[in-house]
């Protein structure tokens, strides 16, 4: 991999407290011109006598993770970048990519910051510390925005993404010499090389196309990559739509909505449309409704909308979601039946499917004793609210008042 001749390092970020993990000071490099290949080969080279880290979780009893430091960070940026510049990878302005972080990540990058790198907890997107762990997908799970190269990418190792011994073949002694570290429990254990990691190959491949597919699509807009990810990266698209909102990409909504439809708990489909943003306010994903409402489209099928009557009962008829206000609900109810009862209302009496005796705004006008939110108020908050500007809920409130014991009034 052709590396960058000269490269100037300012870099500054700040470790979090990670209790009971194995400690290193994470210092500001600033100042410094440095060949790239020599600072490629100095973290290789200490990566190489520090070992595999694919098995060290289930090494030994007690053998702490190793924080990485900054250095390491900044050389899978360098080598992300030089992948991306190679593969037609389009560098936004300044302006364009701050935009982008705030429309994909909802994260606003200060201009006046001196770090270089912002990290993205996929777990928890209101979290702002700063994890300096590679991902485990137990502990930590996330990513880094390089503010300088104007990219995103996962924390690697440099055997995770470069062939090293094809590369730097004059360091392959490293790794003839046993690799052996302490537990906690001061129980000696022996370390792999890298070189012995199984598939080791393959991976580097799935890696260094991930980070081709997630820049190219996230910020060159480029279509053609949504399939890999999908296919390939199905674990970061769930993290990116639910746990980070992300609802603009109908392919990955409809991923997600696939897996809940098919699930014998499909009322939790809620929660993939409704959250709590970091100001611990109600937020609509409105994308997956439309990803919904054309998944149903596409297959004619109205069980693919019933989970969305049963959240609507888990809501008012359960305390499973007391952490949403009763105005909340309210408004979550409109925004489902502003959906569901629109379809059902247009559809139930010539496809096979529909439950045709309710939908949801009607089984609450005909018989509201099991919801603490009784249908005068339902009604009366919705009307309040200029029915949130939703096309259908006006009519289909009108609709719900013509329901009785019978049913539908159609």
């Amino acid at each position: 991999m052709k590396i960058l001749n000269v490269l100037m390092v300012p870099l500054l970020f700040v470790s979090g407290n990670n209790n009971g993990q194995e400690k290193k000071d994470i210092h500001s490099i600033t100042g410094t011109k440095y060949k790239s290949d020599s600072i490629v080969e100095n973290v290789l080279k200490k990566q190489l006598k520090q070992g595999s880290t694919y098995t060290i979780d289930d090494a030994g009893a007690g053998l702490p993770k190793i924080q990485f430091e900054a250095k390491e960070l900044e050389v899978t940026a360098i080598v992300a970048h030089e992948l991306l510049n190679s593969n037609g990878y389009n560098t936004l302005g300044t302006e364009d990519f701050n935009k982008k972080i705030k429309n994909i990540f909802g994260r606003i990058i200060d201009s006046d910051s001196q770090s270089h790198f912002l990290y993205v907890n996929y777990f928890d997107k209101c979290d702002r510390s700063f994890v300096t762990y590679s991902n485990n997908s137990v502990d930590y799970e996330g990513g880094y925005i390089d503010k300088k190269r104007k990219l995103f990418t996962d924390f690697y190792y440099l055997p995770e993404i470069i062939d090293y011994q094809k590369e730097y073949p004059t360091l392959s002694d490293i790794e003839s010499s046993k690799i052996i570290r302490k537990s906690s429990s001061q129980v000696e254990v022996e370390i792999p090389h890298w070189k012995d990691v199984v598939n080791l190959k393959e991976q580097r491949k799935v890696n260094n196309q991930r980070i081709i597919a997630r820049n190219m699509y996230l910020f060159n807009d480029n279509k053609a990559y949504i399939i890999w990810l999908v296919t390939h990266d199905k674990n970061f698209i769930k993290l990116l739509v639910k746990n980070l909102s992300y609802d603009k990409e109908p392919k990955f909504n409809e991923m997600l909505i696939n897996e809940y439809i098919q699930s014998k708990d499909q009322y939790k489909i809620g929660e993939l449309i409704f959250a709590k943003n970091c100001n611990k306010e109600l937020e609509i994903r409105e994308g997956i409704l439309q990803s919904l409402t054309d998944t149903y489209q596409k297959s004619s099928n109205p069980k693919d909308l019933h989970g969305l009557m049963e959240f609507v009962s888990k809501l008012l008829e359960t305390d499973e979601y007391n952490n949403y206000s009763e105005n909340e609900k309210i408004k979550m109810v409109a925004y489902l039946a502003n959906t569901y009862d629109f379809l059902f209302k247009k559809n139930h009496r010539n496809q096979d499917g529909w439950d045709l005796r309710w939908n949801i705004l009607g089984a609450y006008f005909e018989d509201d004793s099991r919801s603490e939110i009784k249908w005068p108020k339902l009604k009366e908050e919705m009307q309040k609210n200029n029915y949130y500007n939703l096309p259908n809920l006006k009519e289909v409130i009108s609709y719900a008042e013509g329901f009785d014991s019978v049913g539908a009034p159609d």
